[in-house]
């Protein structure tokens, strides 16, 4: 059979590297083609990667958490179609069953799915071990039935198949016993007894049952194992160590070392090349936003929104279009030798995730209706925490919001997203005194913060593109202009 290498791809434009994460499969595992194969981390997000290949995984080259580079090969898979010359699963060598010599261990052959009305009972559910029976072998090709063998001794408690049978010095998997080889099958006769109430008892706990060390009078684990056992772990913890004093998985020092790679790495080259590449000038803003929260109120009861949550994000962001539209040169990218102005608005939210900044962007943004444009929010900020933005999702972005305000904060100087000129810090809205109308009423105020580009935004672009979006959250009626 053939044997073929995968390559890590470029998933992106220009990708040079990328962190295996996790591996989906395991050498012996058989793939299909478009299986996912492999989870990577590029420096812009994690990436699933499919099999181009189907047949047997035959050997991971890279271990997970390393760092390869593209064109790296990092698995191998056997090809499933036998080479010329060898027996195929339809032919009469592959169906005919080699013959067993008496006293000698074979290796068995393929096992069917242990569980299932067809194959019989799952360890711990329905007959005891006794009630098992093997079902008789026929030979292949036999086309007449055979006599009856005379009866046997009732056999002793059977072993599966797939199963060798204990050693005269007791070593190896017997009854009771569990079989140290991995395997589905193995996993499946190995499973820790235990009554229905008990297993629902673990799992809101928390706790493996096979951690569990089992009292009961056949083998399984009882209410009072798992308390016990519950018990014990709260008294650990309790007398755990604090994060000021808790060493062990740091090593021995006082300092915890956390390697830059990945998207945290991305995100610092490019904040450092923005900071000291482009003149940043920031202007702030408080802004009455009362009739945008009495919008998103109204927005929220009506039937074309129902099921979508809205947020002042999306009035924000219909905002900035609106505003970008009058003041078009903030949707630009400077280039040394000229200054693009994009007639199109690819619209990034900086979203914070556990593996660090992403600013995912909605393409194309200015087409979008108002609940196009709630939906596609939802989606970005959905795909963005499970840390499923591909690298297409951030490319190409021209202009950015960063709602810091969902973290409480009022305002901020936001450093732009390189490529871009300008990017909107949006602040929390809360409740503050506020003059109308000569008196002193509480309204719900936020702070705008606009971080500009000055080779392109100078201060009078800058401040009347912040007045357009502050006006828009001041009376959201003027986008039915």
């Amino acid at each position: 059979m053939a044997l073929n290498t995968f390559h890590l791809p470029d998933v992106g434009e220009g990708l040079t590297e990328a962190e295996i994460v996790s591996w989906k499969v395991q050498p012996g595992a058989v793939v299909a083609v478009n299986d996912t194969i492999v989870e990577i981390e590029t420096a812009k997000s994690l990436v699933e990667l499919p099999s181009p290949f189907a047949g047997v995984v035959s050997a991971l080259l890279v271990a997970e958490g390393d760092t390869v580079e593209v064109g790296t090969a990092i698995i191998a898979v056997e090809d499933a179609v036998p080479a010329p010359g060898e027996p195929t699963s339809g032919g009469p060598a592959a169906q005919a069953p080699a013959p067993e010599m008496p006293g000698e261990l074979t290796t068995p052959p393929p096992v069917e799915p242990a569980a299932g009305p067809e194959n019989g009972p799952l360890v711990g559910t329905g007959p005891k071990a006794d009630a098992v029976r093997r079902r008789p072998r026929r030979a292949a090709g036999a086309n007449t039935p055979e006599p009856e063998p005379a009866p046997a001794p009732p056999p002793a408690p059977a072993v599966p198949a797939a199963l060798p049978a204990a050693g005269a010095d007791g070593t190896g998997p017997a009854a009771g016993r569990p079989d140290p080889r991995p395997g589905p099958l193995n996993q499946l006769l190995n499973r820790v007894l235990a009554k229905p109430p008990v297993r629902k008892a673990a799992r809101d706990l928390g706790i493996n049952l096979a951690d569990v060390p089992a009292t009961g009078s056949s083998g399984e684990v009882t209410k009072q194992d798992l308390m016990s056992y519950q018990a014990q772990r709260d008294a650990e913890q309790d007398g755990a160590d604090s994060f000021w004093d808790d060493r062990k998985k740091h090593g021995a020092g006082r300092i915890e070392r956390i390697p830059v790679k990945g998207v945290r790495k991305a995100t610092a080259k490019a904040m450092v090349q923005s900071a000291f590449s482009a003149p940043h000038v920031s202007i702030f803003v408080d802004v009455d936003a009362s009739r945008t929260m009495e919008f998103v109120k109204r927005l929220k009861a009506s039937r074309d929104f129902e099921g979508i949550k809205v947020s002042p994000l999306l009035i924000l962001a219909k905002a900035v279009i609106w505003a970008a539209a009058r003041n078009p040169s903030v949707n630009a990218t400077w280039t040394d030798d000229e200054i693009l102005v994009k007639h199109f608005m690819n619209l990034g939210i900086a979203a914070a995730t556990p593996r660090g900044l992403m600013v995912p962007n909605i393409k194309d943004a200015q087409n979008l209706s108002l609940k196009e444009l709630a939906l596609a929010l939802n989606d970005l900020a959905v795909t963005a925490r499970a840390g499923k933005t591909q690298p297409a999702q951030m490319q190409g972005g021209t202009l950015t919001i960063t709602n810091i305000g969902a973290l409480g904060i009022d305002t901020g100087t936001p450093i732009i997203n390189p490529g871009e000129v300008a990017i909107v810090a949006f602040g929390t809205i809360k409740q503050k005194p506020w003059v109308l109308d000569g008196e002193v009423i509480p309204r719900w105020i936020t702070t705008l913060g606009g971080s500009f580009d000055h080779r392109v935004v100078d201060g009078d672009l800058s401040a009347r593109f912040m007045a357009d979006v502050a006006s828009i959250l001041e009376e959201p009626a003027l986008l039915l202009d």
